[in-house]
Parts: structure tokens; sequence; C-alpha cells
């Protein structure tokens, strides 16, 4: 019964759409939006783990990202209130001095937007410690990949594993 209402109210507007062209504006829709260029993210890479820090500033330029680095907590807030504003801190959970966690929680405080991902070794010990993970943050296990670092911050950001290009 509901089925022929639906089909009675489209016949009364006009004609009804295929199943095909239906499918066929979607998929035209989503490539459009798919090829939008997008801005380089600005991204601040904390983690006192040198060759860590080394590898995801590489990963995250590569993938055409505006990156800075910080080897510890201190130093990430030193940079930030000298930078623009940043979109995206990838973070280590587990750092001497300041706990990945506590940095976001203090960069968050001047930008309410920005987006985490904490980097974990410990991913057993993660919600022993952070009970959840809040809007606009995840975490991704370290050691990673370059194809898993550049899926969880297209995750972030897009809601997808694969980024648009930038533009």
């Amino acid at each position: 019964m509901t089925k022929n209402k639906v089909e009675d109210k489209g016949k009364g507007m006009g004609a009804t759409p295929s199943r095909g062209s239906v499918f066929a504006s979607i998929k035209g829709y989503a490539s459009r939006l798919k090829a939008v260029p997008r801005r380089p993210l600005r991204i601040l890479v904390v983690d006192d783990e040198e060759p860590i820090r080394t590898f995801v500033d590489r990963v995250l330029r590569d993938a055409g990202h505006l990156t800075f680095t910080a080897c510890d907590g201190v130093e990430a807030i030193a940079l930030a209130q000298k930078e623009e504003v940043f979109d995206l801190v990838v973070t280590d959970l587990m750092m001497p001095g300041m706990a990945g966690d506590e940095l976001a929680r203090r960069l968050r405080q001047e930008e309410p937007r920005l987006k985490v991902l904490y980097l974990t070794g410990h991913s057993d010990r993660l919600f022993v410690e952070k009970v959840t993970l809040w809007q606009d943050e995840s975490f991704l296990e370290k050691p990673c990949s370059v194809k898993g670092l550049r899926e969880a911050v297209a995750l972030l950001f897009w809601g997808r594993i694969d980024a648009p290009p930038v533009g």
C-alpha cells in the first residue's frame, strides 16, 4: 500500500525518475565532490621519539599538508602560540612531562575546533587512562603504515579514507 502511494505521488508531480537515472545522478554528484580540491591542512606533529616524529612529518608533507613539529607538549604549546591556528594535532599519547591528551585539552582551550589524532603504542591502556575519545578525536596504533596514517587523517576530516586532492 505504501509503495503505491509513493508511486502515485511521483506521478502526480511529473515523470518518475528511473532507478538508473537516480543512481547516475548520485554517482555524478559524488565524483564532483571527490574532485573538489582542498586546501592543505596545517598539522602539528608532537612525539618525543624523533624517528616517529620524522616519519609522521614526512608522510603528511608528502600528502600535501603544512606540518610543524615539536618534541613535547611544552614545545608544542609554544609553537601554537606563535603560529596560525592548526587544523590537526597528531600527538603521541604517552610522553614525558605532558601526556598527549593533556596537550590536546590545552590546545583546544584556544582552538575548540582542533582535531586530534593520538598515536599510541599502548592502545591496551588508552581507555584505562582516557575513558573516552571526544568529538573530532581518533587514535592510531604505533607503529603505523603510510597508508594507515593518511587514511586516519582523511577519516577525521572528510569522513572517508581517501582525501580529496590538494588544490
